[in-house]
């Protein structure tokens, strides 16, 4: 079996892709309540600061630092992963499994990017903002309702039309 390497720093910054394995999904945005509630949840029991997330249809992108010494992400995506198939269940949704008896609704593996320096996470929160518009599902930024662009603008980071009309993105290293 291949061992996979993912970097590990305490207290680090990290860049996530998550996805179903149905990409055709609408899950996430149609369950939007139920996976809010399995982040709240994690995260009052595991910290951890959501610096920015896109959640779409059938994948999320999302940065995160970690507090000081912790450096368990993957503790946290296994419990925000299980929270949601489960809150799915209770919604009645059947949900099938696989030869190992795990639900088959997240892909098992996702992709990580340590976050070097400001540069860096700009590109990334960048990407991540943009990421709608690059999918078709809205014309500007401001029109997807599932993004923490809307902190951005009110915290004065971002201008409500920022990258409204279509601008180009760098995809390199962003993990699609």
């Amino acid at each position: 079996m291949v061992q996979y390497r993912r970097s590990r720093i305490p207290g680090g910054t990290y860049f996530f892709t998550v996805t179903l394995r149905d990409r055709g999904a609408k899950t996430l945005v149609e369950h939007i309540d139920i996976l809010r509630t399995a982040f709240r949840m994690t995260r009052r029991e595991r910290p951890f600061v959501i610096d920015a997330l896109v959640v779409l249809p059938e994948h999320l992108h999302t940065v995160w630092t970690l507090p000081a010494g912790d450096d368990d992400y993957a503790g946290r995506w296994r419990s925000i992963k299980s929270r949601f198939t489960h809150g799915l269940i209770k919604t009645g949704m059947g949900l099938t499994r696989n030869a190992k008896g795990e639900y088959d609704l997240w892909q098992r593996r996702y992709w990580e990017h340590t976050i070097r320096d400001e540069r860096d996470l700009t590109r990334h929160v960048d990407y991540i903002h943009f990421n709608p518009v690059k999918h078709g599902l809205a014309k500007a930024v401001h029109e997807w309702p599932y993004s923490t662009f809307h902190r951005f603008v009110q915290q004065g980071l971002c201008s409500p039309d920022w990258a409204g009309g279509g601008v180009e993105t760098d995809d390199e290293g962003f993990g699609e």
